[in-house]
């Protein structure tokens, strides 16, 4: 009987490791913390971004992204499903794509694959760190590197999989965090602390602008965070990593524009002379938000309605619509999502996972360079790559 070692108990890892033992394989997982499938219990907040309906090679960042298509034709969204249904595990399909379990609970995720592993005879080894990867190889017949990145440090992400990959004298393409909070070289966003808004976050990169996203945007005591900020923070860390400038505009009310705004304030200051500034801003936007704008602008917040003139409510118009923060670097791996970079997968077999320069030594999931973008895409490169190594493994 063929003996498989997979280290790392991930959504990859675990995946595999199911599809090996199916096939009545003698499958031993190494899993370094005491717990398996920590980043599948955080995720979504926990409750767990499973997939995506609509999965392409167009939702993917790699130096190769036509790498995923293969895996992912293979098991995509339907196998997941079929998968999933299986084993119990029911799925909610939002409007959008996104796609959660029914129980709307990462541990149901978690504890479904454990448990079925186990029932399969899959031996799950915990507080079980390997650092000696050519011994393994020399006691199994196959090995499966599925150690994620090094993002969340503090749930075990490290660089393992990377100094496996080296002694084979795989290239490791440059790694950077991903779906992070951003730091602001700012005097006032860390006086907004807790501030929360939607709004619209512009990424300017050597201050020409490069991609746009809406959505929540948090202040916080370090910079900024929210989705829309997750949303631009793999090209705002490549860019950092390339050592250009980066920057931000964030648009606070998206669905206006200068001239409506402008003449909104206008119509408001002569209808109530007697508000001030504070409490014109206060009907649209956070007042702690309303206050430092105000601070950044040099505009005293007793200001007056009535002393308030064309020009300074386009001022004020034009800074709510555009107001811009350099950006310093990124929260860090601990804090990020995912990890960028990893494995160069021009020396990865597509379809098998199967490294091109070591017989019987696979990797999937995050440990290579394919990142997802936010939306369960991640998770779906997880199961498609372990998916796609178990085939390999079992044929």
């Amino acid at each position: 009987m063929k003996k498989v070692a997979i280290i790392g108990a991930g959504a990859s890892g675990l995946l595999c490791a199911i599809f090996c033992a199916k096939a009545s394989l003698d499958v031993d997982v190494y899993e370094q913390n005491d717990k398996c499938a920590k980043k599948i219990l955080v995720s979504g907040n926990g409750r767990c971004n499973i997939t995506n309906r609509e999965i392409s090679p167009n939702d993917f960042f790699s130096n190769h992204p036509s790498f995923v298509q293969s895996s992912l034709e293979n098991f995509g969204f339907k196998e997941f499903e079929k998968f999933a249904s299986e084993i119990g595990l029911l799925l909610d399909v939002k409007e959008d794509g996104r796609v959660y379990p029914l129980s709307n609970e990462a541990k149901s995720v978690a504890s479904l694959l454990l448990n079925y592993a186990k029932i399969l005879g899959v031996k799950i080894h915990t507080d079980t760190k390997i650092t000696e990867i050519k011994t393994l190889l020399a006691k199994y017949d196959v090995v499966v590197v599925a150690t994620g990145s090094q993002a969340a440090s503090h749930l075990g992400g490290n660089e393992d999989g990377l100094s496996f990959a080296k002694e084979f004298g795989h290239n490791i393409i440059p790694t950077y965090p991903s779906l992070v909070q951003l730091h602001l070289d700012s005097t006032i966003a860390h006086k907004m602390s807790g501030a929360k808004m939607y709004g619209e976050v512009t990424l300017l990169i050597n201050h020409k602008k490069d991609s746009t996203c809406q959505g929540d945007i948090l202040f916080t005591n370090y910079g900024v965070s929210g989705f829309a900020v997750l949303d631009l923070s793999q090209r705002a860390s490549m860019a950092l990593m390339n050592f250009e400038h980066v920057g931000i505009s964030i648009n606070l009310l998206p669905a206006f524009n200068a001239q409506k705004l402008s003449a909104h304030m206008s119509n408001l200051a002569k209808n109530m002379p007697k508000f001030s500034v504070t409490d014109i801003l206060a009907g649209m936007i956070p007042i702690k938000i309303a206050h430092f704008l105000l601070e950044d602008l040099k505009i005293p917040h007793a200001l007056k309605a009535e002393e308030i003139h064309t020009k300074l409510a386009k001022k004020i118009a034009n800074a709510m619509l555009n107001w811009r923060f350099e950006v310093s670097a990124t929260h860090g791996f601990r804090h990020a999502e995912v990890g960028g970079g990893g494995v160069d997968v021009r020396e990865i077999n597509p379809k098998t996972m199967e490294s091109l320069k070591q017989k019987n030594l696979y990797f999937c999931g995050e440990v290579l360079d394919v990142l997802g973008r936010r939306g369960g895409y991640n998770f779906a490169f997880a199961w498609a790559s372990g998916y796609a190594a178990a085939q390999a493994i079992t044929h």
